[in-house]
């Protein structure tokens, strides 16, 4: 039974820091890609940041570079999404998506229930 169980959201005050956690299980976890998507109310789900398989290519939207920082630990099946100087406008829930394309094409992808972010004073 394929699972992804995110963790480590809540309320922070605006400047502060989170780290989510997304731990995966019943799929070979170091052959996905790993991604966080974020969804603010009223608005579509949008990616947040990515990491590659083996952990060695990592994007993020523009809004969060240099402030989020995304890794992942294969030995652990977990990818982490480190965010610091948050502001209101990082208030959302946030999903943790894996992603996997087949030598022939095939794509599979799993979501997460997610974990809100609230940043507010």
């Amino acid at each position: 039974q394929v699972q992804l169980v995110e963790s480590g959201g809540g309320l922070v005050q605006p400047g502060g820091s989170l780290r989510l956690a997304c731990a995966a299980s019943g799929f070979p976890f170091s052959m996905y890609d790993m991604s966080w998507y974020y969804k603010a109310p009223g608005k579509e789900r949008e990616l947040v940041a990515a990491i590659s398989p083996g952990g060695g290519s990592t994007n993020y939207r523009d809004s969060v570079k240099g402030r989020f920082t995304i890794t992942r630990d294969n030995a652990k099946n977990t990818v982490y999404l480190q965010m610091s100087r948050l502001s209101p406008e990082d208030t959302a829930m946030y999903y943790c998506r894996a992603d996997y394309r087949s030598p022939v094409g095939v794509r599979t992808n799993y979501w997460g229930q997610g974990t809100q972010v609230t940043v507010s004073s």
